[in-house]
């Protein structure tokens, strides 16, 4: 890249650069990026439930997003023009080929070609092995939960739900399901009334006064 060219995309990064600051300027104002108790009318929220603060918390959750990704965009920036000045800028930091200009020119800041970005952004990398393909990016209690699956298939041993019955029942003393459906003193009671004087009719209550 010639140096009229590397002029331009620096004064392209420069003109982002102030973009980007005056962007977080203008969030830090108009109060978006500040703490919850700005937005609060009380004095403190210690006793508040998280439902009573959730339209805050929003709020505060929204502006740390918008503010991190300037941040991220403003550190592209940066890194960018320290390339330029090494005589590094518009290669992939990936693969080390020319990034092409026209991306450059859409996003001066760009740090990959178009191929290495869009393999870092899939989320799942598929290979020509029987499984078909291997998740990217998973958390790492994964792989235990994998471990445990690899050891359930070579041993072809499961412990399903109707093991899991008959291992409870084997200690259960009562004989039939439905009887520990019945609470103690349940049995005798009767639909309809909820006390015993309740069960008391008219009739028996004119007699009770003769």
């Amino acid at each position: 890249m010639d140096k009229e060219r590397l002029q331009h995309f620096k004064n392209r990064l420069l003109k982002e650069k102030r973009e980007v600051m005056e962007t977080i300027d203008l969030m830090k104002k108009a109060d978006t990026i500040n703490s919850n108790e700005e937005f609060s009318q009380e004095l403190s929220s210690y006793d508040n439930h998280p439902s009573d603060t959730a339209s805050e918390l929003f709020d505060k959750e929204r502006g740390l997003a918008f503010k991190g990704n300037e941040i991220n965009i403003l550190n592209k920036i940066e890194s960018s023009l320290e390339s330029i000045e090494k005589g590094q800028y518009g290669n992939c930091k990936n693969c080390g080929k020319k990034i092409n200009e026209d991306r450059l020119e859409f996003i001066p800041y760009a740090e990959n070609c178009i191929e290495c970005q869009k393999e870092l952004n899939s989320s799942v990398n598929f290979n020509k092995d029987k499984r078909g393909f291997h998740p990217k990016n998973r958390s790492i209690e994964e792989e235990a939960l994998l471990s445990n699956w690899r050891r359930y298939r070579n041993n072809r041993y499961s412990f399903d739900r109707e093991e899991a019955y008959e291992s409870v029942s084997m200690i259960n003393k009562r004989d039939y399901m439905q009887d520990d459906l019945l609470l103690d003193g349940d049995e005798d009671e009767e639909e309809g009334f909820v006390e015993k004087v309740e069960k008391i009719s008219n009739e028996q209550y004119k007699n009770s006064m003769e």
